[in-house]
């Protein structure tokens, strides 16, 4: 599924927005997203699940093509955690 398909299933359920205000609502949800994200926040969406800023601390990797050690620094990343009602 991409934003494209959210958009035309807002549209074909929601009978008084154009395709434009749809996608357009799309866009707004997904961009909050990506902000709350971006600033460390948690976004939790209830019955769909969680979306954590988790910060991996610097540690010691391996390139794999020459065996060489190297450092690599700490960063966020984004994990997600299903809710109970999406396991099947």
């Amino acid at each position: 599924m991409i934003k494209a398909d959210l958009a035309r299933l807002v549209y074909a359920r929601h009978g008084g927005v154009s395709y434009r205000e749809a996608k357009a609502m799309v866009e707004l949800v997904i961009d909050q997203v990506k902000d709350r994200l971006r600033s460390a926040e948690s976004v939790k969406l209830t019955g769909f699940g969680s979306f954590n800023v988790v910060r991996r601390r610097e540690r010691t990797g391996r390139n794999p093509q020459t065996g060489e050690t190297i450092r690599l620094k700490s960063r966020n990343y984004i994990s997600f955690k299903p809710s109970k009602q999406l396991k099947f």
